[in-house]
């Protein structure tokens, strides 16, 4: 087994894990517990257009602030949390700045992880996976995002723990697992990032909080021809 660490786009064609903990992959996580599917999208202008044939609650955010005319932004407490009117489906139409962008071109089989489904996410990708788990941090508009390196070793480390066969996992992914041991650290890190500074500016600091919580759910999403679903 190969097991590497990426960045935007996936180097295996076999299985990847996609990562952006503040808050896409967090968010389709937590939602997978309210809503059936999930359709990620790469603008404003498909969001609407998907909704006319397909009926859903239109979610997301740009630059962390929720899109106007849309139903909620990209909290994952709000959409876990979202009530219903009487005649709405349960799909969600998300578009987010970084997540659902790296999602675009990726040609393996696809699941999505974050801190809140660590060890699930690492324990379906050993099961799914033929040679090669690939995981692949989103990053911040083309930059490096720290929260998301962290986020990724934490899942790197449960997928090390679980995995009996023999393998091979490369120096990137190693370090990325070292920067998982410290908690205190790893809080300190994500309130100061960019992503996480700026998320507690805008009011959404309880968000950074539950991003940060280790193994909470063992939802995964998988991704296959352009929805989000359960596994």
């Amino acid at each position: 087994m190969k097991i590497t660490l990426s960045f935007e786009k996936t180097i295996s064609s076999d299985l990847s894990i996609m990562v952006d903990v503040l808050r896409a992959s967090t968010t389709i996580t937590a939602a997978l517990d309210t809503f059936d599917e999930i359709i990620p999208c790469f603008s404003k202008k498909e969001a609407f257009e998907i909704k006319k044939s397909k009926p859903g609650v239109l979610a997301g955010e740009r630059n962390g602030k929720k899109i106007e005319g849309f139903d909620v932004g990209n909290s994952p407490q709000a959409i876990k949390n979202y009530k219903f009117n009487e005649n709405e489906f349960k799909r969600l139409i998300l578009t987010t700045t970084n997540g659902t962008r790296a999602l675009k071109n990726m040609k393996s089989k696809v699941l999505i992880g974050s801190l809140i489904n660590a060890k699930s996410v690492a324990k379906r990708a050993i099961e799914l996976s033929n040679n090669h788990i690939d995981v692949v941090m989103a990053g911040r508009k083309g930059k490096f995002a720290i929260e998301d390196f962290i986020a990724s070793g934490e899942i790197l480390f449960w997928i090390l723990q679980i995995l009996t066969k023999e393998h091979k996992i490369t120096e990137k992914a190693q370090s990325a697992v070292l920067a998982r041991y410290d908690y205190d650290n790893i809080k300190k890190a994500f309130y100061n990032s960019y992503s996480g500074s700026k998320l507690i500016e805008i009011g959404y600091k309880e968000d950074v909080d539950y991003c940060l919580k280790k193994n909470i759910t063992e939802n995964v999403a998988i991704y296959h021809e352009g929805i989000l679903k359960s596994l």
